[in-house]
C-alpha cells in the first residue's frame, strides 16, 4: 500500500482532454510569454473573486515581495507577520530590508492571534501580513479594523486558501484575498487551484495600485523601454495560465471534495481523545488545502513514523516557528509571548488531503492512526 499526500496525477486524468488541448493550442500560436490565455486567466479568476484587478506573476514568493515593493515600504520599516507559517512570509520582508514583526497565532485556527496586533505596532510599522493557513482564512474585520485605526496596510497571504469565504460581521461575504489591499496567492502544483509548474497573481480592488503592481512585475515599465520605477520580471507564462483556466473552472468542486473528505476524516478519527481535529471558525469557510490534526500528548514525530512503515504518507507543516529560524534571528523583532506557535511546530501534522481521495483511502488512514493510539 502506498497512500501519497496528493493525487495531482487522478486529477489530471479527468480534465486531461481539455488540458492537452489548451497546451497544444498555446504551442501552435507560439505566444508563450503574455498570450491572450494570461489576461483571459486574470479577468475570470477576478469575476470568480469578484475583485477589479488580478495581475498574474511568476510565483506566490513573488507576489509578496511585489505587494511590498507596490505599497512602497521601504528599509526599516515594520511588518507584523505570524511567526508559524512558511518562511516565504517573512523572507521577503527580510529581503527588502525591512523588518519582520512576529507575533503568535491561535491554536485552533492557525492563524493570526488578532489581540496580538496592537501591541506589536511601533511608529515604524507599515503593513500586517495575515497568512490564511491551511485553507481557513483570519479574522478579517479585526484585522482591518486596527489597520485603519493606525493607518496601516494589509497584505493577504492567500496562498492557501484560494476559494475560501470571510463572513463580515454585518453580514457581508468577501472571498479572502480581496479585502485587504492587495491580496497574493500562489499556483504551486500542490495549492487547491495549482498549475503544472510555478506561479503566482496579486489582487486588489484599488486600481492606482493594480496599475502599479502590473508594472512591476514588467521591469517597471507601462510604455514598452519607459522604466518608470524599479521593478522586477515576474511573468505567468500563458501555458500555465491555459492550465489555470481550466482548473478555475472546477475549483469550487475541487473545494467540495475537500471539505468532505474533511468531515470524513472527523468521522472516522472521532472519539480519539489523543487528537485534536481542525477547528471551523464561524467566520470563514474552510477549503481544507491541508488536514492538520494536533497531539498535544503523544510524540507527533512517533506517528509519522508509524504511518510510514505502513506506507501511508503524513507532512508536518512547519516543524521550526519563524522566531527559531537563524534566517529571521538578526533580522526580526519579538515582542510578543509566541506560546502557540511554539507548541505547534511539535503538535501538528497533517494527513493526505487532495480532490481524489476516496472513503476507502481514508478509513485506510484512519483505521492506522487509531492502531498507533491502541483504539
Amino acid at each position: 500500500m502506498n497512500i501519497p499526500m496528493l493525487d495531482l496525477k487522478g486529477q489530471y486524468k479527468k480534465i486531461k482532454e481539455e488540458v492537452d488541448s489548451s497546451i497544444h493550442k498555446v504551442i501552435d500560436s507560439a505566444a508563450f510569454i503574455n498570450g491572450p490565455e494570461v489576461h483571459s486567466f486574470e479577468k475570470n479568476l477576478a469575476d470568480y473573486l469578484g475583485a477589479k484587478h488580478v495581475i498574474a506573476c511568476a510565483n506566490g514568493t513573488d507576489a509578496l515581495q511585489i505587494a511590498m515593493m507596490a505599497l512602497e515600504l521601504k528599509p526599516g520599516d515594520e511588518v507584523i507577520v505570524p511567526s508559524f507559517t512558511y518562511a516565504a512570509t517573512a523572507e521577503v520582508v527580510g529581503l527588502l530590508g525591512l523588518v519582520p514583526v512576529l507575533i503568535d497565532v491561535e491554536p485552533d485556527t492557525f492563524n493570526v492571534k488578532t489581540s496580538q496586533i496592537e501591541a506589536a505596532i511601533s511608529s515604524k510599522t507599515k503593513a500586517i501580513v495575515p497568512v490564511h493557513l491551511f485553507g481557513q482564512g483570519a479574522d478579517m474585520d479585526k484585522v482591518m479594523e486596527i489597520a485603519a485605526k493606525h493607518n496601516l496596510f494589509v497584505i493577504e497571504d492567500n496562498a492557501q486558501a484560494i476559494g475560501a469565504v470571510h463572513t463580515h460581521s454585518d453580514g457581508r461575504k468577501s472571498h479572502y484575498g480581496t479585502i485587504g489591499h492587495i491580496g497574493c496567492t500562489s499556483f504551486f502544483p500542490t495549492k487547491n487551484l495549482g498549475c503544472y509548474g510555478d506561479g503566482g497573481a496579486l489582487i486588489t480592488n484599488d486600481s492606482s495600485l493594480a496599475e502599479r503592481v502590473r508594472m512591476i512585475t514588467d521591469h517597471g515599465q507601462k510604455v514598452k523601454y519607459h522604466h518608470d520605477i524599479i521593478g522586477c520580471n515576474s511573468r505567468l507564462d500563458t501555458i500555465q495560465a491555459a492550465i489555470l483556466n481550466i482548473k478555475l473552472k472546477n475549483l469550487d468542486s475541487y473545494s467540495e471534495s475537500r471539505y468532505k473528505a474533511a468531515q470524513m476524516y472527523k468521522e472516522l478519527l472521532n472519539g480519539l481523545s489523543d487528537v485534536i481535529l481542525p477547528a471551523e471558525a464561524s467566520y470563514s469557510t474552510h477549503v481544507y488545502h491541508q488536514f492538520t490534526i494536533q497531539l498535544p500528548s503523544h510524540n507527533r514525530d512517533e506517528l509519522k513514523d508509524f504511518l510510514a512503515a505502513k506506507g501511508i504518507a503524513s507532512m508536518v507543516y512547519y516543524p521550526m516557528s519563524l522566531n527559531n529560524q537563524k534566517a529571521f534571528s538578526e533580522i526580526s523583532r519579538v515582542e510578543a509571548d509566541l506560546t502557540n506557535s511554539e507548541l505547534l511546530t511539535s503538535r501538528v501534522i497533517s494527513l493526505p488531503m487532495h480532490t481524489e481521495l476516496t472513503p476507502e483511502i481514508q478509513r485506510i488512514i484512519a483505521q492506522a492512526v487509531r492502531e498507533f493510539f491502541g483504539k
